[in-house]
Parts: C-alpha cells; sequence; structure tokens
C-alpha cells in the first residue's frame, strides 16, 4: 500500500498550479490514482476523518483527485476536474485541510456545483453536487489550481486550531 507523505502548509507545491493529465491510463496516472486512495484511507485510519485528496498534497503536479464521500457513496478519482457551473447561493462553514490538519477555516463556497471530468478509464463524466460534496469539490478543485483554503478566509477573525473548534462544538 503505497501511502504518500502528505505536504503541510508551506510547501511552495501546494501553491502551484498543476498540469492536465494528456494519458489518463497512463502507468504513471494509474500509480498516482493508487496512491491518492492509499493515502486517504490511512489518514483517515489514523484520525478518523478525510474524504478526498488532491495529487499536489502528495507532492505529484497533476490534475487528479480521489472522493471517498459517505453517505452519498460517491467514490473514486476525478481526472482533469473542472467546475462548469456554480450556483450563485453560498454557504458559510469551516474548512480543515489534510495539509494543515490542526488549523479549520472559515470559507465560503458555492451551494451547488457541476464539475466536468474524466474518469480512471478516461470517460467523460460530470457530476452535480450540492452541500458537503460541492464543498467538498470546490476545495480539492482550489488545491489543483494552487489554492489553499487559507486564501478563502472570509475574514482576519476566521481561522481557529482544531482543539478550540472542537472546544466551540461542545459549548
Amino acid at each position: 500500500m503505497p501511502v504518500g507523505q502528505i505536504l503541510q502548509l508551506g510547501n511552495p507545491v501546494l501553491w502551484q498550479k498543476c498540469a492536465a493529465v494528456t494519458v489518463v491510463q497512463s502507468p504513471e496516472i494509474r500509480d498516482v490514482v493508487r496512491d491518492l486512495n492509499d493515502t486517504l484511507a490511512a489518514f483517515r485510519a489514523s484520525t478518523g476523518y478525510g474524504r478526498g485528496i488532491a495529487a499536489p498534497q502528495i507532492g505529484v503536479l497533476k490534475r487528479v483527485i480521489f472522493i471517498r464521500m459517505q453517505p452519498t457513496g460517491f467514490c473514486g478519482p476525478l481526472i482533469n476536474p473542472e467546475i462548469a457551473w456554480s450556483s450563485e447561493s453560498r454557504m458559510e462553514l469551516w474548512d480543515d485541510c489534510f495539509s494543515f490538519p490542526d488549523l479549520m477555516v472559515r470559507v465560503s463556497r458555492a451551494t451547488r456545483i457541476r464539475v466536468d471530468y474524466k474518469d480512471d478509464l478516461g470517460f467523460e463524466r460530470t457530476i452535480e453536487a450540492e452541500g458537503d460534496l460541492a464543498e467538498l469539490l470546490q476545495h480539492e478543485i482550489d488545491h489543483l489550481e494552487g489554492i489553499l483554503a487559507v486564501q478563502r478566509a472570509v475574514s482576519p477573525q476566521a481561522f481557529a486550531t482544531r482543539a478550540e473548534w472542537e472546544r466551540s462544538l461542545r459549548r
């Protein structure tokens, strides 16, 4: 099980824009998909959370993300994903990231989106998402653009440590 090392905030690779995948079924991309799946599973097993991961988080500057979203059941890679449409309606939420697991950031995201992508066989696909899945897809696609949630903060006060955020939930 090839689990990749997750790059942390401050690593310059996270700020770089990813290149499009030209050959979806190449051995390189199959390896990236497998590594993303395994890394996501390992992170979830060790922390109890985690729904998606993007290739730059394991140091690969290719437009590939892997999602395992419950309870929607959506699971798998999205290759060259692009947001084709987003609603004007917005939601604010606390966002977290494998690349800064102890930091929560309040962000604003579209409530509904449509994403065009290729699956791991190279077939063109479209997914329409709302709520949690829409938020997750926007977060992961941002990674492919070299954009981190800290850049999407709604205000200078929109940051909390995970411990403080969890305490606020118990109040």
